[in-house]
């Protein structure tokens, strides 16, 4: 078969359809109004694949949610008023489905079948797109073209879960017992991810599964050192599995600040190779105990959300779930690598931050996104950030479920400073928590920081 003859063939294939359940379906919303109710949030009017069907399904609805009845006479006046007639040819053709009804009974597996076959319709159309794209790709990154594909197969994914029924409270009661009975009965196993900072994780009871915290700071301050070091505390603590998108350092950066870390070897003295002895034995150490860890490192080829998707999902699915996922840093993203259509960078951040916390959800893993603040905090005396510093966005407050500032006044002041080495994590947002501010120990040398060890009374 020649390739010609291939496409005259695809062509000619009749595409999914259900076209007796539409008829049963529209015959039993005829005889019984009171079905529409039963299958409204399922299907809409071009979920039919005959047009006459979406004509009849659009007047039935309009009919029903403005309280009039819809028999077969009134439908038809409304149909005959929308100049619709020709198209569904006449009374007859109403008739004909209220009389061809299966069961009424039955009527929400008609509507099933019927949005089945329509999401079916709409992967071919997108497979269709998608090819076309491909095979006209001229002026357009191999990766515009990627993100396409995976916007349109994302938006076919999207109806298919749009018309989920809303979850009564019963069953959600009786899960919220069942998930409380688990914690009491492990009252020392831990069901969110633990930051190992102790005062923090008091305050806060870890991060929890489906949440978006930022990391916020000003340059310098040890973001990127306490999300690595919560990274480190969750892959080989609590043995999850992370995953870390780094898109200012490099992979073998990132690996020699967690080998210096997690070892409390000088990261200088990794840098140059100068090692004594004994910060071999502790290099030794380190590598053994990350030996079974399970972090990933993306740091090349991936700055838009939608490539954060494709990933951590790739990579969900290889470790049968993540335990953790870490950004940095949330303004060095873009929505997608074509960002013609983005109006303004607060926009475009406000999707940023969206498009994280959405996929935290679908991951059901919390999500780190690091943020940087605005040169406004400089100018103040105390320069402690607040929620107005984060930069380009109010978006991000609204989002994020937890956001942490870190904060060491040495950075500004080291002669005047009090407490050299000490950092204030400042928990400027807990939707589900109190504010406040925790303080840790902070070794410059390791990129690290430790719990404060409080002098004995």
């Amino acid at each position: 078969m020649s390739d010609q003859d291939a496409v005259v063939l695809a062509k000619l294939r009749v595409p999914p359809q259900a076209v007796e359940a539409e008829a049963s379906l529209l015959g039993a919303l005829l005889l019984n109004n009171a079905n529409f109710e039963l299958i409204a949030d399922l299907v809409v009017a071009d979920d039919f694949y005959l047009y006459q069907n979406q004509t009849v399904f659009r007047a039935i609805s309009e009919l029903v949610q403005s309280s009039r009845p819809a028999d077969v006479i009134t439908t038809h006046a409304y149909i005959q008023s929308m100049a619709q007639t020709h198209s569904v040819e006449g009374i007859d053709y109403l008739n004909a489905l209220a009389q061809y009804v299966p069961s009424t009974s039955n009527i929400r597996n008609y509507a099933e079948l019927v949005r089945e076959r329509s999401i079916l319709r709409q992967l071919v159309q997108a497979g269709d797109a998608i090819a076309a794209n491909a095979f006209n790709a001229a002026g357009q990154s191999s990766s515009s073209v990627l993100e396409h594909a995976e916007r349109l197969i994302l938006s076919v994914g999207a109806r298919g879960h749009m018309h989920e029924t809303a979850k009564a409270l019963g069953p959600q009661i009786a899960r919220f017992l069942s998930q409380l009975q688990e914690r009491a009965d492990c009252p020392g196993q831990k069901c969110s991810v633990q930051t190992g900072f102790t005062d923090l994780d008091q305050v806060t009871d870890g991060f929890q599964s489906g949440d978006l915290v930022v990391i916020a700071g000003r340059p310098s301050m040890g973001k990127t050192s306490i999300a690595m070091n919560i990274a480190e505390h969750c892959a080989i603590r609590q043995k999850l599995p992370v995953l870390v998108f780094s898109l200012e350092m490099s992979a073998d950066q990132l690996t020699q600040r967690i080998v210096g870390s997690v070892g409390r070897v000088n990261q200088k003295d990794l840098r140059s190779g100068m090692l004594s002895e004994h910060e071999w034995g502790r290099v030794s150490e380190a590598v053994e105990g990350l030996r079974g860890a399970v972090l990933d490192i993306q740091d090349m080829g991936v700055d838009t959300v939608a490539g954060i998707r494709t990933v951590a999902r790739r990579t969900a699915r290889r470790h049968k779930g993540l335990g953790l996922m870490v950004v940095d840093y949330l303004q060095l993203l873009g929505v997608s690598a074509d960002r013609s259509g983005v109006e303004n960078r607060a926009n475009e951040v406000a999707q940023i931050s969206r498009g994280l916390k959405l996929l935290a959800k679908e991951l059901q893993c919390p999500v780190i996104a690091l943020s940087q603040l605005n040169r406004s905090v400089e100018s103040r005396i105390d320069k402690r950030p607040l929620m107005s510093d984060l930069r380009d966005s109010g978006a991000i407050e609204q989002d994020a479920d937890t956001i942490l500032f870190v904060y060491r006044d040495e950075v500004y002041s080291k002669e005047a400073c009090k407490d050299p080495g000490v950092a204030e994590i400042i928990i400027g947002k807990q939707r589900n928590g109190p504010t406040g501010t925790v303080r840790l120990a902070w070794s410059p040398t390791l990129s690290r920081f430790d719990n404060l060890v409080r002098p004995s009374s």
